[in-house]
């Protein structure tokens, strides 16, 4: 929205030329995003606490947990808020690609909300049924794909993916890229929604997700930088850059009230709205395959479910008794009942997840 009013402003006064440059709007999203966190946080919490809008603890999760039960929960509002004002603020909305992600985002924001009303408000153990939820993805899969099909500027290379570490190696997937677009948009939100298990542990690597895209964004976006590191130039990607920054620091400020003892959960309105982001913007930066590295805690606490329910599945069948690999899953909660303490799992999941991203950014270079 200032990118349309004040920049016309430059003719009579030079500081408007400031809200042409991606970096200043970018900061200024990210800041903004803060501010709406550290202001509408406490409201939000106070609103939800009132009406007894608060997390339900399983039964069958570690002990230690129980004393969580009463939490505040849909805190992803308090997200969603801190990153669509910014974004409607500071980009430029006729940008096809901020278009997508906005769209992405409150798309699978509106199956969270669902999922958590029918949890916490309608006392529904199960919440939205499974399939509803992997409809959605599927449906928001097939959406972007098509979308990305008709934008001409994605045209040249919209069924190409890169391989990181390796120089001029591209995969053409024809007319397969769809599936991959949905496994992609499916496999990202699902696996953020698991990892949302334990105080700050989602929303910390979250904001260092989406601090590494919106590096990648920014270089993506400009002809001299995405030559020089020979990645695929993507014409206005970018305003993506700002979108990124904000939904970083909405993480962050978000992380104020969510850290140990957290004061609010963020949801499934939280967890699958950003983990579609999360996993739109790899697809239109062309990353696909880097998501694996970038949010490499987030795919080990999703292998670490599907290896526990593989195991048991095949123990019973030969044994009669289904046997756990773990000792509970996803991951953080096998070291938790290793006798971690919960704060000690999250900041060493963290320290893992800024080592891959740093991981992530040298494969620009190391190929």
């Amino acid at each position: 929205m200032f990118h349309y009013f004040l920049n016309p402003l430059k003719d009579f006064y030079t500081g408007f030329n400031l809200f042409e440059y991606i970096t200043f709007r970018a900061a200024a999203a990210a800041i903004t995003a803060l501010l709406i966190c550290f202001f509408a946080g406490p409201w939000i919490i106070k609103i939800l606490g009132n009406r007894q809008i608060g997390e339900e603890i399983r039964k069958n999760g570690p002990a230690s947990h129980q004393k969580k039960k009463g939490t505040p929960t849909m805190g992803g509002f308090i997200i969603l808020l801190a990153v669509l004002v910014p974004t409607f603020l500071f980009t430029d909305l006729t940008n096809p690609l901020i278009k997508i992600m906005v769209f992405s985002t409150i798309w699978m924001g509106i199956f969270g909300f669902l999922d958590d009303y029918l949890k916490v408000i309608k006392k529904i153990e199960l919440g939205l049924i499974a399939r509803y939820k992997l409809l959605g993805q599927i449906t928001l899969g097939i959406i972007i794909s098509f979308c990305l099909f008709n934008y001409s500027e994605h045209s040249s290379f919209s069924t190409k993916i890169t391989i990181p570490f390796l120089k001029n190696m591209v995969l053409d997937l024809g007319y397969f890229y769809p599936l991959m677009v949905i496994f992609i948009i499916t496999g990202a939100s699902n696996a953020v929604n698991l990892t949302d298990g334990l105080d700050g542990l989602a929303s910390g690597l979250l904001a260092i997700s989406f601090t590494v895209f919106s590096a990648i964004s920014y270089i993506s976006g400009r002809i001299d930088f995405s030559d020089y590191l020979n990645i695929i130039y993507i014409p206005e990607a970018g305003e993506l850059t700002i979108f990124t920054a904000a939904m970083a620091g909405s993480c962050v400020g978000y992380l104020w009230y969510n850290t140990n003892p957290a004061e609010i959960f963020m949801g499934d309105t939280g967890s699958l709205s950003t983990g579609a982001a999360l996993g739109a913007l790899a697809i239109l930066l062309k990353k696909e395959l880097l998501l694996v590295i970038i949010g490499g805690v987030f795919v080990f606490e999703a292998i670490s479910v599907i290896v526990q329910v593989i195991y048991f599945k095949w123990t019973k069948l030969k044994t009669g008794q289904g046997k756990r690999f773990f000792k509970m899953a996803p991951i953080h909660h096998h070291f938790e009942l290793s006798g971690w303490p919960e704060s000690k799992v999250v900041v060493r999941f963290w320290i893992i997840g800024l080592l891959l991203a740093l991981l992530s950014l040298s494969t620009f270079k190391v190929r």
